[in-house]
């Protein structure tokens, strides 16, 4: 008796977990839209996103023979496939996997650097970066200005799978640009660089990429979409949701937003940012990680000091939840369309 009583309820259960997954699967995080300006001219080739970066630091292998690249796993081509290949074409010597320590890794790679060789060094995912923050703060970035310029590990640079995946959970889904953010580092001078790579985007990005080389500057951020009445800025995935939204406001409340991919964190352009707040009147910044502390409040702070006799409303913010990252509510903690459409509605009713 006892036994059906616990079937019955396993089967209620059950049919609860069938719905929410019902639910879920419904509620798409984004919708990814290519970018159809190519930054050159040339040959073309349609890749995803691990495939350009593959051919990326194939380019930088190819064109620089001090170039070293180094990290867990990343001899048979990396968990996501970003680097495969490339040990069979440039040897061991130059693609080779590291001990499972973050620390070691960007600890070696300083080194490196600072020798005058080129460093790409691959943390597996950025949720495990932190065992290499003391490292990368205190080391990496100040190792030009401690020596007075005498030293640099200016060809340093830091490549993290980071943010949602759809079933990453706590320890494979965080966005921890902001931590990193707080240490001045310059892009003009020689001094290290983080690349956090969305991981959802390595297969879902698709896009014709030229196949020479080429450098996009740091510090600039494009505007994706123009528009008059409401700013929309993210960064990652989250500028392929405010792309929809920009949608969205238009058909439902005619509204015309503008889209800026903010690009880059530390430098960031203030000046596109705050153009835009200016002629909108009216901002909202969206990203992954939790909303204390997170970079959109150093927009926020930046606009209300430039743009403050110019807004119509006070700036937005929509983010993740001040919680670990969770595992089957991921749909719910992060900041979809509807989070934001509904954003931009209390936005252009202020």
């Amino acid at each position: 008796m006892a036994l059906n009583k616990v079937c019955a309820s396993c089967s209620r259960l059950s049919n609860e977990v069938k719905v929410l997954h019902g639910i879920i699967s419904k509620r798409h995080h984004f919708v990814y839209t290519p970018d159809l300006k190519t930054p050159v001219k040339g040959e073309k080739r349609k890749m995803n996103m691990f495939q350009a970066i593959n051919n990326a630091l194939d380019l930088t292998l190819q064109n620089d023979q001090t170039a070293l690249i180094f990290g867990e796993d990343v001899g048979f081509g990396g968990v996501f496939r970003c680097t495969m290949d490339l040990q069979k074409k440039y040897g061991q010597s130059r693609v080779f996997n590291t001990p499972l320590c973050e620390q070691g890794i960007v600890g070696f790679g300083i080194g490196v650097a600072v020798m005058g060789w080129t460093a790409v060094a691959e943390i597996q995912f950025a949720d495990y970066i932190f065992p290499a923050f003391d490292q990368i703060v205190n080391e990496a970035a100040k190792y030009r200005y401690r020596s007075g310029g005498l030293f640099d590990c200016g060809k340093l640079t830091i490549r993290a799978p980071c943010s949602a995946v759809g079933h990453g959970a706590l320890y494979h889904s965080q966005s921890p640009e902001a931590y990193f953010a707080h240490t001045p580092v310059a892009s003009k001078d020689p001094d290290p660089c983080i690349i956090f790579e969305p991981k959802t985007l390595y297969r879902a990005a698709v896009e014709e990429v030229p196949l020479q080389e080429y450098q996009l500057p740091i510090g600039k951020a494009e505007v994706l979409i123009e528009g008059s009445d409401v700013t929309l800025i993210g960064w990652g995935t989250q500028v392929h949701v405010l792309k929809e939204v920009a949608q969205l406001a238009s058909s439902k409340f005619k509204a015309s937003c503008e889209v800026i991919d903010l690009v880059s964190i530390l430098p960031w352009d203030m000046e596109t940012v705050c153009k835009s707040a200016k002629k909108t009147k009216r901002v909202l910044i969206a990203h992954e990680a939790p909303q204390t502390g997170g970079f959109g409040a150093e927009i926020a702070a930046t606009i209300q000091e430039e743009c403050f006799l110019q807004l119509e409303a006070p700036v937005a913010r929509v983010t993740g939840f001040d919680t670990p990252f969770p595992h089957v509510f991921e749909p719910f903690y992060l900041p979809d369309k509807w989070r934001c459409l509904e954003t931009v509605q209390n936005l252009l009713e202020y």
